[in-house]
């Protein structure tokens, strides 16, 4: 369910507005704790990219950001305009200013995090090409799923900012991948043990106490180190050049914020441990086929193959029920 203005939400049994006064206790749970775990991550996203351009050593211009926050926004106001008119229904962006500023959130994420992971150079239009990308794909790209009151709802199920990186890399070979030595270009002592510190011991607190995703994130974290292990067991090379990557500041922010959306990622515990185990092993499949970027490429491949998953359930369980009504989801979920 999603904030629509000051006393309606659009819930995500039903897709359509109602009061709030007729939400249930778990209803209003989970919109709290969904605008909670968005708002402090935009929070954390937009001090970093401050930090970055003023301090730390961000090698993207200094409107890097502004392109890709630009296109993001513009993608979302669009496909949201475009939704309402179709549905008949008043636009989310329209409200307070608490509603406006909850609507794009999710598109200030995806934005702020393909302008920084990204390297253009001065191709800005591609930048703006990945966050429309990104923020498009929650739109376009999406699957049914069965709710708890037995309707359908339509819901992404590609992490978007990854998933406008991985095009962008794709199609344009002149984009690559920021240097991961940028996060810390220019720090010495023990700035560079307290910042990936920081940003540990937040993204721990997040994703225990909002998103539930600590059991992926220590998974993830084992099944990367054991492929590294095996790999260098296999190819009979040192071992700590396959945990190397584990050591960089990109890494930590990939395992705390990236992997863990919790809109594109599974809830189960076990599920959340099958969900990590793949990530890691398609990242090995494509280091032994010399393939760079692995990291964005693997989740990509997973979370497809998730998708296509969800929708293979969808289709048996729909041939052997009666038909619902579709209720779609609004685009939701950080990065």
């Amino acid at each position: 369910m999603t904030l629509l203005s000051d006393d309606t939400t659009l819930t995500a049994r039903t897709g359509r507005a109602v009061p709030d006064w007729r939400l249930t206790i778990a209803e209003r749970w989970y919109i709290d704790k969904r605008l909670k775990g968005l708002a402090r991550f935009a929070f954390a996203i937009t001090f970093l990219n401050v930090l970055g351009h003023l301090w730390l050593g961000f090698e993207q211009s200094w409107i890097t950001p502004f392109v890709a926050l630009g296109a993001a926004y513009f993608t979302e106001f669009a496909a949201e305009t475009s939704q309402s008119l179709a549905e008949g229904r008043r636009p989310r962006y329209i409200g307070r200013p608490g509603a406006v500023v909850a609507f794009f959130l999710s598109a200030h994420i995806s934005g702020l995090a393909v302008g920084m992971l990204l390297f253009a150079a001065e191709q800005l239009w591609l930048v703006a090409f990945a966050s429309s990308v990104a923020v498009a794909s929650k739109w376009l790209i999406r699957v049914p799923v069965a709710m708890p009151d037995g309707r359908t709802a339509s819901r992404h199920f590609l992490n978007p900012s990854n998933f406008g990186i991985t095009v962008t890399l794709l199609l344009y070979p002149s984009v690559g991948i920021a240097p991961p030595y940028q996060f810390s270009e220019n720090t010495s002592g023990a700035l560079d043990w307290l910042l990936p510190l920081v940003v540990i011991t937040t993204g721990s607190l997040l994703n225990t106490k909002l998103t539930g995703r600590m059991t992926l994130i220590g998974a993830w974290v084992a099944a990367f180190a054991a492929q590294a292990v095996i790999r260098a067991l296999i190819h009979d090379t040192p071992i700590v050049a396959g945990l190397a990557p584990m050591t960089g500041f990109a890494f930590v922010l990939f395992s705390f914020y990236m992997i863990t959306d919790p809109a594109t990622s599974p809830v189960g515990r076990w599920n959340q441990v099958l969900f990590a185990v793949a990530v890691a092993a398609g990242y090995a499949l494509f280091m032994e086929l010399h393939v760079v970027f692995g990291l964005f490429y693997a989740l990509t491949l997973v979370t497809a193959l998730r998708g296509a998953g969800l929708y293979v359930r969808h289709y048996m369980r729909s041939r052997a029920a009666p038909a619902v009504p579709l209720a779609r989801v609004p685009a939701e979920g950080p990065k």
